[in-house]
């Protein structure tokens, strides 16, 4: 990898960067994004360490008090993005969205402390994140899965982070069209409307956060008034590792009780996600819990339990020839839907574009899981991605063709830990 893509990456975070927080990317995303900071803040912690630990630390300021870590902070005013504040109405300051993102923390946490050369600096920063970590994880399993099943349940698309996923087509279908707020969408403003949910689902996200905003944001009567509910594979597995990378954090910051819990909702999460395998899709589903059955669409979430470390040798071997079905028909992986799925679009948003971030995610996973040359593979290639395409937010897996927003944080921070694990 060249120095000057290293320097270009580095230089797109600062540009970004807002002063202890950053943007995903100026004017499309003008606030700061849960799991867009979780992987800018390693992606910081490259060359910067300390810029990596205030990124969590800013965004952890913000933590409700029953532990919830927003979606979004809006730090400051912008009329570049909706919904702003006005129509989340959560009453908190700074405000914040309502809602939440996959629970990437406490593994951006862990591997900056690894990884850390000030290891006094580290010890000091990671031990005082711990127990705002802890308490998220408490927040995901008290509000999301009271019952204890060991799957947390998402209640909006965007907290999946991938936010027109064909996996939500038909339980997104349940939710009413109608609005109070009067829709005006930013995004379309920015980039071309055919790489971006379509009106309607628009209609339906923003149903949703009235809803929500009507329950007064309480977990348990959104709940229960809900037309969307799902078990999002790609959230549980994403849950699993960071309780993982908790529990290491555990032994070093914590009390023993909180070690023993950390283990419970460990095995209670692994028996979960071990119900969602799905041998005829050779991957993981994810589950409508209105209505009580899995969601038969195979997307790149499915391959997320690798990177928690929740798939047995057969169903990693499985994986593994999925994803050379799925390479067999495009040329970049890893795309977002099944290429042979009839939802594939290979330039909306999430149902088909390749983001740098799941393959990162994968590779992981795969390394983990006794598949390293395949994990270099996917390294390589989306490498390849990046150096050709830009720092884009998505690539079109057709041709790699940067789409979406440019200058994308989290895109060049998968670069610079690619070039980290590479040295």
């Amino acid at each position: 990898m060249t120095g000057d893509m290293i320097a270009r990456a580095q230089a797109v975070l600062r540009s970004n960067d807002r002063g202890g927080y950053t943007v995903p990317t100026d004017r499309l995303y003008p606030f700061q994004w849960n799991w867009d900071s979780g992987f800018v803040a390693m992606g910081f912690s490259t060359f910067d360490e300390g810029r990596g630990f205030a990124e969590i630390e800013t965004l952890l300021r913000c933590q409700w008090p029953d532990g919830l870590v927003p979606q979004i902070v809006f730090h400051a005013p912008s009329d570049d993005y909706f919904p702003g504040p006005e129509v989340w109405g959560t009453g908190r300051l700074p405000p914040t969205s309502g809602i939440t993102q996959p629970p990437i923390l406490a593994t951006a946490v862990r591997r900056m402390l690894d990884h850390a050369t000030d290891r006094t600096a580290a010890e000091a920063r990671a031990g005082a994140l711990y127990p705002s970590l802890h308490a998220s994880h408490r927040w995901w399993h008290a509000a999301r899965d009271p019952a204890a099943t060991g799957l947390v349940a998402t209640l909006h698309p965007w907290e999946t982070g991938m936010d027109n996923s064909p996996a939500w087509d038909a339980a997104l279908a349940r939710v009413p069209t109608a609005t109070r707020a009067a829709i005006r969408r930013r995004d379309t403003a920015h980039i071309d409307a055919g790489m971006r949910p379509r009106g309607a689902e628009y209609q339906r996200f923003i149903h949703l956060v009235e809803l929500y905003r009507d329950c007064g944001w309480q977990p348990a009567a959104m709940l229960a008034r809900t037309p969307f509910r799902v078990a999002d594979v790609g959230t549980n597995a994403i849950l699993l590792r960071a309780e993982r990378d908790l529990a290491a954090l555990a032994a070093r910051f914590g009390r023993p009780a909180e070690t023993a819990e950390i283990a419970a909702r460990i095995a209670r999460l692994e028996r979960g996600l071990a119900r969602l395998w799905s041998p005829a899709h050779g991957v993981f589903l994810s589950r409508d819990l209105i209505a009580g059955a899995p969601i038969a669409v195979a997307t790149s979430a499915g391959l997320l339990p690798l990177f928690g470390q929740a798939a047995t040798p057969a169903q990693v071997a499985a994986m593994v020839a999925t994803l050379h079905r799925w390479e067999s028909m495009v040329a970049h992986p890893v795309p977002s839907t099944a290429p042979d799925d009839l939802r594939f679009e290979p330039q909306r948003y999430w149902r088909g574009p390749v983001w740098a971030i799941v393959n990162w995610m994968i590779a992981e996973g795969l390394a983990a899981s006794g598949e390293p040359a395949l994990a270099a593979s996917l390294h390589a290639a989306t490498r390849a991605l990046i150096a050709a395409g830009g720092f884009s937010e998505y690539f079109d897996p057709r041709d790699g063709a940067g789409i979406g927003g440019g200058t994308f944080s989290w895109t060049a921070a998968i670069l610079l830990l690619l070039d980290a694990g590479a040295r």
